[in-house]
């Protein structure tokens, strides 16, 4: 019954996001950061000579993963960082889609032992993401609670090109929400799982990049118990009308991320 109810998850849909992961510097400098700010509690699984994979771990149930940077890839300049994983049937279909649409391949499909198989994607614009088909583990258990995933978000320099590529990968829709900010909801089977904004020149020299949200009770006390723990504030907390509030950070090992308060649903 568990697995049942696993795979009618949301996020267990193919085109949705399934997963996310963190790569980072001291591993073990991340898990206890990250456990004093949303409760996450972790399981070790050894990957032989190419280390360690950290289950994340939210009341029992499956957040996202965590592993240590290699020495290689620390020196291809790879910085620590959060990966969002999308759901798909297939991981070579999705990977030779990809390139059909325009993206590029950083990383071809490849078995992750017996939980899945996955391949890393640059779409057209330079946003990095993940592809995982299910075999034995089929993504995250917790969503959309307190202290798990709860949204995704692109930053791209060119959102019709984005919007176009991930229409053409995933078959998401596109809904432009009003606004002073024109801001994209990407729908996949007509739920939305994420959205999208185009940075502009006075954002700096930002990366296209996916972001993750994580939901939490108080994006306030969230936002000053991470700078309390050595981390960082980006986008201070501003409200959202009929969403949440929110504020972008960043761990210690500055690897960024965003939290949010939803908003009380009608």
């Amino acid at each position: 019954m568990t697995e049942a109810r696993m795979q009618e998850l949301p996020n267990q849909k193919p085109g949705s996001f399934c997963w996310v992961e963190l790569g980072t510097t001291t591993a073990e400098a991340a898990k206890n950061f990250y456990r004093e700010l949303f409760g996450w509690d972790y399981e070790d699984h050894s990957m032989g000579p190419d280390g360690m994979y950290t289950i994340i771990k939210l009341n029992g149930k499956d957040v996202g993963g965590l592993y240590q940077l290699s020495s290689a890839m620390l020196q291809e300049g790879m910085p620590p960082h959060w990966l969002s994983y999308v759901a798909v049937t297939s991981a070579e279909d999705a990977t030779a889609q990809a390139i059909s649409a325009g993206g590029s391949v950083i990383k071809e499909p490849f078995d992750a032992g017996p939980n899945g198989r996955m391949s890393v994607i640059q779409d057209p614009t330079g946003a990095v993401f993940a592809t995982w088909q299910p075999k034995a583990h089929p993504g995250a258990a917790a969503y959309r609670e307190i202290g798990a995933l709860c949204w995704n978000e692109l930053g791209t320099r060119d959102s019709q090109k984005a919007g176009d590529f991930y229409a053409a990968l995933f078959g998401w829709e596109r809904e432009v929400l009003p606004g002073p900010m024109e801001y994209t909801v990407f729908k996949n089977n007509g739920e939305g799982i994420g959205g999208m904004y185009e940075i502009t020149p006075e954002m700096g020299p930002m990366p296209p990049h996916w972001m993750v949200y994580i939901a939490v009770n108080d994006c306030d006390a969230t936002l000053q118990k991470t700078t309390e723990l050595g981390g960082g504030v980006i986008r201070p907390a501003e409200d959202i009308p009929n969403i949440g509030r929110y504020a972008i950070l960043r761990d210690p090992a500055s690897a960024v991320f965003a939290i949010i308060k939803p908003a009380p649903q009608a």
